[in-house]
């Protein structure tokens, strides 16, 4: 059930003395873009008539045809409660339409409406939660970000040692205004590193709330005087920061379909088949669940990240895993993803990926139920253990020769997407680092 009219967003914008609305949507690089409009074009923007400039979005300028239109999701409309309260502010996410009233090609919100909807009409209901990492800097004189913690905080700990419970604190209680149910927060292993968990919800509302909570992280941290960054692996002698994605399947009966209290291990073999569609598929995924050079600086033994493409329901390193937690449904963990992902994209392959397993009935592949937290890459090579693409070049390259990923990407934003991924690792590759300065310039 609808939780707005256009009525209600109406009456509530006039109550509470909106002034500003934001037009919200997602790049196909994960990257947050909106249009903002005054209350007295509200009836436009609610009637779909709002049109922008697409030209230079990449991903949406495939075509001659720039114009697009954005069609706000009034379910999303929400003010942000950490905005001035004279005049405030509120928002849409919306979905981008061409000026034919067909979905773009470009729209990576549209991408997961889609799978989520053929999964539906086989009967499938996917839920999943995201666990949210990210680290609290220091911002210099200039107001630009850093790296400088004086904490020296690790997992769970409080204040007086956790500097930043009240910004957390501050965070929880903003989301919480806004609708989001928090399942908890704490301080991460890292010096100046925290997470926030979500309660399961659907896929299309749980890659909406990432969106927000992202944002909101930003702008509340930044009145603490303190910057937050999703960045993957900001310091290279600490741990990285990972999105974990609990998954549950739930089938027409409502009933749970990963569990089988009569076999051993409770596994159903309809989970062991969408586990295996998704470690057959991950090396053409990574690019996007993983999609900046730096992404893969987390991916190194001993600092808790996966790095082999396996699973195990005994062992929590590798990157499928079974919770132990109890819940009505059996979850299954992804444990690759970090935050800079774009969660419509990474949502909609995961689970096209797991029912592809799922319809052609995969076979279980055999877990992993060791430890591999300490082997380096050549270790885990000689066990002959399947790893995660080791740079972005290697993973564009992987998603590039999965065809069934591209599919369900579209076109458009496969090409798109590989291009410019390529373009960037080419960049990268070009650069001097100080590293090479510091090891090479004295010495040759």
């Amino acid at each position: 059930m609808a939780r707005y009219t256009k009525e209600d967003v109406i009456r509530i914008v006039e109550e509470e003395d909106v002034e500003f609305i934001r037009l919200q949507f997602t790049d196909i690089f994960g990257m947050i873009k909106n249009v903002a409009i005054t209350s007295s074009q509200l009836t436009k923007a609610l009637n779909n008539q709002y049109t922008f400039d697409a030209a230079a979005i990449e991903g949406l300028s495939g075509s001659t045809r720039y114009d697009m239109c954005l069609h706000p999701d009034l379910d999303t409309f929400e003010i942000f409660p950490w905005r001035p309260q004279q005049g405030k502010v509120a928002r849409f996410i919306c979905d981008i339409y061409d000026e034919d009233g067909r979905p773009a090609g470009g729209d990576s919100r549209s991408v997961l409406r889609r799978v989520c909807e053929e999964a539906e009409e086989i009967g499938y209901h996917f839920r999943l939660k995201p666990e949210c990492e990210f680290f609290l800097f220091q911002m210099d004189d200039r107001g630009l970000p850093t790296t400088i913690t004086h904490e020296k905080a690790s997992y769970f700990d409080v204040a007086p040692n956790d500097f930043a419970e009240n910004v957390r604190r501050d965070i929880v209680l903003n989301l919480e205004e806004m609708g989001f149910e928090i399942e908890s927060s704490h301080h991460e292993i890292g010096a100046a590193q925290h997470e926030i968990d979500f309660a399961p919800s659907d896929a299309l509302t749980a890659a909406d709330n990432l969106m927000t909570f992202k944002m909101a992280t930003k702008s509340i941290a930044r009145r603490h005087g303190l910057h937050a960054t999703f960045m993957p692996k900001p310091k290279g002698d600490d741990y990285g920061s990972g999105m974990h994605l609990f998954m549950s399947l739930t089938g027409p009966d409502g009933k749970d379909v990963f569990g089988d209290p009569e076999v051993p291990g409770g596994l159903s073999a309809a989970a062991c088949s969408f586990i295996t569609g998704i470690l057959r598929h991950m090396p053409g995924m990574t690019a996007i669940l993983n999609p900046l050079v730096n992404s893969y600086k987390r991916f190194v033994p001993g600092y808790e990240a996966p790095v082999t493409i396996t699973w195990s329901a005994k062992f929590r390193d590798s990157l499928i895993g079974i919770p132990n937690r109890r819940t009505e449904n059996t979850l299954i963990e992804l444990r690759s993803p970090d935050s800079t992902t774009n969660p419509y994209l990474a949502f909609a392959l995961v689970l096209a990926a797991g029912l592809d397993g799922v319809k052609r009935g995969l076979r279980a592949e055999e877990p992993v139920d060791r430890s591999l937290a300490k082997m380096d890459r050549v270790e885990l090579a000689e066990l002959g253990l399947r790893q995660l693409p080791m740079s972005l070049g290697d993973a564009v390259e992987a998603m590039n020769e999965d065809a069934f990923i591209k599919k369900i990407l579209g076109k458009q934003i496969a090409e798109t997407y590989i291009k410019t991924k390529r373009r960037e690792w080419n960049v990268y590759n070009a650069q001097v680092t100080q590293w090479e300065l510091d090891q090479y310039l004295n010495k040759y």
